[in-house]
């Protein structure tokens, strides 16, 4: 055999090295992202975490009424939301989270936007925004329900609470969820009580639980 020969058999063989050596470094890596990501999962299954509580403490509303001969809709209250994580091992990231009002399906505040931050194991949070609508579009049959509603002497807003969360165990932090949240505010209403002689008046009949998905 020629020295030629025997120089590109010998390179053929180092390149075969080369690649077995590349595929078992690719193979450990893998292996590694795997059990990780099983360790993960185990712990996940172990841990079950349970998602925050929420509870509506107060909704105080200043102003709920139409501009006359119009669809706008002007809307001020004040709401207190507490909300608990019921997780004795795991934390919450609130990112981010926006609170708005809704009455009969329709948004009627702009969104407020709640402080973030860490909630630890059972710990508890409250909030008290403010949500203001000023002559908000809204579609015509809303007045007529307003009006009903203020016969009846009771109105029924929801307040909703809309972001985004991320779990915590131990170092290790969970990808973004998506959090929505709906509270029932029944505020019952006092007629021709108003500052002005002639508009009704609101006071909030009760806490409540709220729905919370996530």
């Amino acid at each position: 055999m020629s020295a030629k020969s025997c120089n590109h058999h010998h390179c053929y063989h180092g390149n075969c090295d080369r690649k077995k050596l590349f595929r078992r470094i690719v193979f450990g890596v893998l292996i590694f992202i795997i059990l990780g990501l099983l360790a993960i999962f185990i712990i996940w299954l172990v841990l079950r975490p349970s998602k925050p509580s929420f509870y509506l403490q107060d909704a105080s509303i200043a102003q709920f009424n139409f501009t006359a001969g119009t669809n706008l809709l002007t809307a001020i209250m004040q709401v207190t939301v507490s909300t608990r994580n019921p997780n004795d091992r795991i934390g919450i990231y609130y990112d981010k989270l926006d609170a708005f009002a809704v009455y009969k399906d329709q948004q009627i505040t702009t969104s407020t936007e709640l402080p973030t931050g860490y909630q630890g194991h059972n710990d508890v949070v409250v909030w008290s925004p403010y949500l203001y609508g000023v002559a908000v579009p809204v579609t015509p049959y809303l007045s007529v329900a307003l009006d009903q509603d203020i016969a009846a002497g009771l109105l029924l807003v929801d307040i909703n609470v809309e972001g985004q969360l991320r779990w915590k165990v131990g170092t290790w932090t969970s990808g973004y969820y998506h959090i929505s949240v709906t509270c029932p505010a029944f505020v019952g209403i006092d007629h021709g009580s108003g500052s002005n002689g002639d508009a009704p008046s609101f006071h909030f009949q009760h806490a409540a639980w709220c729905a919370v998905d996530v």
